[in-house]
């Protein structure tokens, strides 16, 4: 299993590792010759380790350009949000971390739990291309959703066009919320954001060998302890059996 995985995945002897530098929990900084550092790298390392084969990582400023790379020939594997519309490119394992998603509300606001968001006249400011972002996407149904780019983020539209809410990662969230004095993190989640390890669809002993990687890195601790290392647990959890 181990050699046909190998040959799929990393067939010029070395696993070309897909990583979102976007996602200040997965991925905590840089080395001394710049390459990322963090859960996502440390995860992409050990497939690498298991497989026989070096590491060279592939980083993105963004999950959807990642995701948008997916089946082209640019990375091997990637470490992202999995959601059903990238799965049409990517075949994904289960989560090996998750993050809980959320709501900011402004000072003053009324709003009192999370099944308040989604009503009628209401705007929520989202950072589009995100996993919490698709999630909302397929599931507000009353509420607007005002998809911030790169160009003008999601927190500039929360903060200067008075949305309603700011949809985001828990632990992003609260960061924000102490630059707004009176602004509040809703309790519970919408949603959980499931990180997972993905390769294109026609890696078919390679889908397969990730999918056991996962879970024996789930059962093993290993997750777990790479959570520790790089300083967020409580922000990060280890995601349950797939």
């Amino acid at each position: 299993m181990t050699d046909a995985a190998a040959a799929e995945l990393a067939p010029s002897g070395t696993l070309r590792a897909a990583i979102n530098l976007s996602n200040f929990l997965l991925v905590t900084g840089r080395d001394a010759v710049g390459d990322p550092v963090g859960v996502a790298p440390d995860m992409a390392r050990a497939i690498a380790d298991a497989l026989g084969v070096g590491v060279r990582y592939v980083p993105y400023a963004r999950p959807s350009l990642l995701a948008d790379a997916g089946g082209t020939g640019e990375w091997d594997i990637g470490l992202i949000g999995a959601e059903p519309a990238r799965a049409e490119k990517i075949a994904f394992t289960a989560a090996y971390c998750e993050i809980a998603s959320t709501y900011l509300v402004p000072p003053g606001s009324p709003i009192a739990s999370i099944a308040e968001v989604d009503r009628p006249g209401l705007r929520i400011a989202v950072m589009g291309g995100s996993a919490y972002g698709l999630w909302l996407d397929r599931n507000i149904r009353h509420a607007t959703l005002l998809r911030g780019t790169p160009e003008r983020d999601a927190w500039t539209i929360f903060t200067e066009d008075g949305a309603d809410a700011l949809a985001g990662l828990r632990p992003g969230l609260l960061d924000d919320a102490a630059k707004l004095p009176g602004a509040r993190v809703l309790d519970g989640q919408f949603a959980a954001v499931q990180q997972a390890v993905g390769t294109d669809r026609r890696n078919e002993s390679g889908a397969a060998f990730l999918r056991d990687f996962v879970e024996r890195a789930k059962a093993s601790g290993l997750v777990a302890e790479l959570i520790a290392k790089h300083g967020v647990p409580g922000r990060l959890s280890v995601a349950p059996p797939g």
